[in-house]
């Protein structure tokens, strides 16, 4: 437990975290690679460019600070976060480097502000956190290794197909090289793959959701290729797995993860929404939902650009249509003369509100995943709509963002 008075400092300083924090991991993130250059083998260079990773650090710094008083407030976000650390390998010995670099880019970026009273505080409250982490880790790495089929660290696989779903996304079928049992998994859940990409210095590391239902013979994982922009270079890994993992080849996975599963206890009606990729964890729910839960009202909307770069056209037709309780809506931002004509499309443009409400039931739990925009429509729509924090369930494709 932090001592009264290092709270009381800690408290003091959510003004200055508020605008300062992401001067401050910023340069944590410098001084952390500069001196341990290993560790850029597990961080997400991409998200470091775009400064994603910086900003997530941030709001968890300030999250920490918020309920210094309270910290059990943000053990839902430790867990999430545990569950990325698990499945990226990281270990109780990272902490201490971690701690050590945090404070002193505190130090250099709030100058005088950082005073030893204050540096001591968030010494205290990072070892606190750190504990916390460390704990739920450690369960984490048991239950994986322990479980039918579980491994640590990180486990050889063998494209046994590779499947183009659309113009951008195609999809891998991964089976154990040791011919050995598979771990079973939730639906939702993500595996992490490492790969030595063409013309990287560093080992990189990416989390795919598992983008079909658990069936003790093979992983899925459906991978969009992330074309290059002028103010994003070209996905490193993703063009790695499209253009030269073959049938055949291999690849290290770590054991599954991820708390943005499908809750099969509950009986009400549900909604998936998907924009783009955003398909890949929503899938394995939807067809769990279809096999375990026959009588379940289940709604699919599937938002794309158009139908070129629509994937899995076909499986959610066939879903559609042996399915009675399965009503499956496709919405096209830019649809072709062709897309106009396919079973299911039903709307130009955006999931707009108005839209929504025709369709889906108030009452129902929503999960939805895609790009940052698409989920911030689609959460913003519900909150205006009236539905209950506790039905709005998403999932970020990397660092946790704001939909606010």
């Amino acid at each position: 437990m932090l001592s009264k008075k290092n709270r009381e400092v800690i408290r003091s300083t959510v003004p200055v975290l508020e605008t300062h924090g992401e001067a401050i991991t910023t340069q944590f993130y410098q001084k952390l690679f500069a001196s341990n250059p290993q560790l850029l083998n597990v961080f997400n260079t991409v998200n470091q460019t775009q400064g994603r990773q910086q900003t997530a650090l941030a709001n968890a710094v300030y999250a920490a600070a918020v309920h210094i008083d309270n910290l059990e407030e943000i053990l839902p976000a430790v867990s999430k976060i545990a569950h990325k650390h698990r499945a990226l390998g990281v270990l109780p010995e990272h902490y201490p480097i971690v701690g050590e670099n945090l404070l002193a880019a505190m130090k250099e970026v709030l100058g005088d502000a950082a005073t030893d009273e204050v540096l001591e505080a968030w010494g205290e409250a990072y070892g606190v956190i750190a504990d916390a982490f460390i704990g739920v880790e450690h369960q984490m790495y048991q239950e994986a290794s322990s479980q039918s089929g579980g491994w640590t660290g990180f486990r050889e696989f063998v494209v046994d197909q590779k499947i183009v779903e659309s113009d951008v996304i195609t999809s891998f079928y991964l089976k154990p090289a040791d011919n050995g049992a598979l771990a079973d998994f939730q639906p939702g859940q993500y595996v992490t793959v490492k790969v030595s990409a063409p013309g990287q210095t560093n080992t990189q590391l990416r989390h795919y959701s598992l983008s079909d239902v658990p069936n003790g013979s093979y992983y899925r994982i459906s991978v969009k290729r992330e074309a290059g922009r002028e103010d994003q270079p070209s996905g490193i890994v993703s063009t790695s797995l499209h253009d030269h993992l073959s049938v055949g080849d291999t690849l290290l996975l770590s054991a599954p993860a991820g708390d943005f599963v499908f809750d099969c206890e509950t009986s009400g009606p549900v909604v998936f929404l998907s924009g783009g990729v955003g398909m890949t964890p929503l899938v394995s729910m939807l067809k769990t939902a279809l096999e375990k839960q026959p009588k379940r009202d289940v709604t699919y909307i599937h938002a794309a650009i158009n139908g070129s770069v629509h994937a899995m056209k076909d499986d959610f037709n066939q879903l559609a249509d042996t399915h009675d309780q399965l009503k499956y809506y496709i919405v096209y931002e830019r649809p072709s003369e062709e897309d106009r004509k396919r079973a299911h499309f039903s709307k130009e443009g955006f999931i707009d509100l108005s839209w929504l409400k025709s369709v889906a039931d108030k009452d129902s739990t929503f999960y939805f995943c895609g790009p940052q925009p698409f989920m911030k429509a689609i959460y913003q729509g519900l909150k205006e709509w009236g539905v209950s924090a506790d039905q709005i369930r998403y999932e970020f494709f990397g660092p946790q963002g704001s939909l606010e």
